[in-house]
């Protein structure tokens, strides 16, 4: 009877003191609680082949307290196990994730171009460098090794056209699918301190059954993406680099053609440029490019626009993406796409009057002569953006103008409060044309645009109340004001309108405003109301 009690004690003991979770790999390594996490710092380097046989995996803090949010939020473990540890040097951020698969024959590992999305199993690991609740980068991966990466801003916005320089190495095993990834500090930027705290944030995606697993744990009721990110501490004497990259091209062109009085002639030509990159400070970073090389830029989809109203399309130019999210100033969004103050795809435009003064020898963009830009973010959470640049003017037959020289300049400065849930930004944007007698009357001279927005967050951050108000103006000659009051988009001319259309008028302005209150979280009500006017002219 003794004994019989002795060994049921034996048996409880030994069942409270077990751990209630372990790790295939390490059934002794540390664990992170449900939002924070501590990186290890490795003695050497991480090398990244996809398996977990480095010496610093063994003693680096194990994540493994992913849940699922997607198709139902209900923060249960989800039907696979994953687990995941970090560790870095004075150069690199690794981690590395195994997502546990008792069918690795089902895995979906579907091969594409990078940045495409597919139904393939995924891996996305997330980083705030800021810590700022607002910015961050996503870096992800399926189990072919498809690469995809992506800047958020605005604690959500995504750009799906930024693109960094970093590996990940995956591989398959008789249980489990594994990613080993190596992020260089080079391509995030953070403060200059002893010690850093990162946003941090892991989702797996499982293609057969379309689970969504994360951690910490994301909330689809609760507003924003990176303010709900967890905590990575632990990062200790990590400099951020300068950054100094210089990228030297020439490019030289020989063309066979007919001439005109009978046979063939060659036309040749050769140019140069550079691009630089420099980190004049941890936070800010200057981008600046001569007579830039966009040849290796992807092109863009055929449109047929049967509209009045421009086409926008997405920016692809390296230079431009640099910093993109700090620009944005979003007005009028319908349906996830909003237009904006400052439209790139402007500069280095196809030349308006190529088709008009046209010559086979036109050139089918306009040259920018140089760029310059300063991004960044500063300690007490001020977002910088500002950037000049100036294109050549463009010749067509007889030495027509098909495009003036012009110089464009942008500022945009936001300034975030509360940790993020409040804020307020001011943008500034300026257009000077040189014209001539063969664009004065078609182009405006000289454009000024000015704006100012605020957001503010508030009832536990599931309401937001937010606004702009912004201004234009363009100066230009009558001929070519009348133009601007009489096209598509306008249309002053129409006699239901009273809008004072005036042929002698030699400027333009206008203005738009919108106040909103919105309901982003919390429950399951969503609701949008608010307040917009644009006056005729902007």
């Amino acid at each position: 009877m003794v004994s019989t009690l002795l060994l049921a004690l034996q048996v409880v003991v030994a069942a409270n003191t077990a751990p209630t979770v372990r790790s295939a790999t390490d059934p002794v390594a540390r664990r992170a609680s449900p939002t924070i996490a501590e990186a290890t710092r490795a003695a050497r380097a991480v090398v990244v082949d996809g398996r977990d046989d480095d010496e610093v995996w063994r003693g680096a803090q194990i994540i493994d307290s992913f849940r699922q949010f997607d198709p139902v939020e209900n923060g249960e473990p989800g039907a696979f196990r994953t687990e995941a540890r970090v560790t870095y040097d004075d150069r690199y951020l690794y981690v590395f994730v195994r997502a546990f698969d008792p069918r690795p024959d089902s895995l979906r590992a579907l091969l594409s171009r990078r940045d495409v999305r597919t139904q393939s199993d995924w891996l996305h690991l997330m980083v705030d460098s800021y810590h700022d609740r607002r910015t961050g980068y996503r870096f992800t991966v399926n189990p072919a090794g498809v690469q995809r990466d992506v800047y958020m801003s605005n604690d959500g916005n995504e750009d799906l056209s930024w693109d960094a320089v970093w590996s990940v190495a995956t591989r398959i095993e008789k249980d489990a699918w594994t990613a080993e990834y190596r992020i260089p500090f080079s391509q995030m930027r953070f403060a200059n301190a002893d010690a850093h705290t990162f946003g941090f944030a892991i989702w797996r995606d499982v293609g057969r059954t379309s689970e969504r697993l994360s951690w910490p744990l994301y909330r689809r009721n609760q507003p924003g993406m990176v303010s709900q990110f967890g905590e990575l501490r632990g990062l200790n004497r990590i400099t951020p680099p300068r950054r100094l990259e210089a990228t030297p091209y020439s490019v030289a062109k020989d063309v066979s053609h007919q001439r005109a009085s009978g046979g063939f002639g060659r036309q040749q030509a050769a140019t140069a440029g550079a691009d630089v990159k420099y980190g004049l400070t941890s936070n800010l970073t200057l981008d600046a490019t001569i007579n830039p090389d966009f040849g290796q830029v992807e092109a863009d989809p055929s449109v047929l626009n049967l509209t009045a109203f421009e086409q926008f399309y997405e920016e692809r130019r390296p230079f431009f993406l640099e910093g993109q999210g700090i620009f944005s100033y979003d007005l009028n969004c319908n349906d996830g796409s909003c237009s904006g103050l400052f439209y790139s795809r402007r500069i280095g435009r196809s030349p308006q009057f190529g088709g008009v003064y046209h010559d086979a020898s036109n050139p089918l963009q306009t040259t920018i002569l140089g760029a310059a830009k300063v991004t960044g973010r500063l300690s007490n959470g001020l977002s910088i953006g500002a950037m000049n640049a100036m294109t050549q003017r463009e010749v067509g037959t007889l030495d027509r103008t098909i495009e003036p020289a012009a110089n464009y300049a942008v500022l945009r400065l936001q300034q975030d409060l509360r940790r993020g849930n409040s804020g307020f930004g001011l943008m500034l944007t300026s257009t000077d044309r040189q014209l001539n007698d063969w664009s004065r009357a078609y182009l405006r001279g000289s454009a000024r645009t000015v704006g100012a927005d605020f957001r503010h967050r508030f009832w536990k951050n599931n309401y937001q109340v937010s606004g702009y108000v912004a201004g234009s103006r363009v100066q230009g000659s009558a001929t070519s004001i009348d133009a601007l009051q009489r096209n598509g988009v306008h249309n002053f001319q129409r006699p239901d309108a009273d809008l004072g259309y005036d042929p002698t008028a030699t400027s333009m302005s206008g203005a738009t405003m919108q106040l909103a209150l919105q309901k982003q979280g919390g429950g399951k009500t969503r609701f949008f109301t608010g307040y917009q006017r644009t006056t005729p002219g902007f």
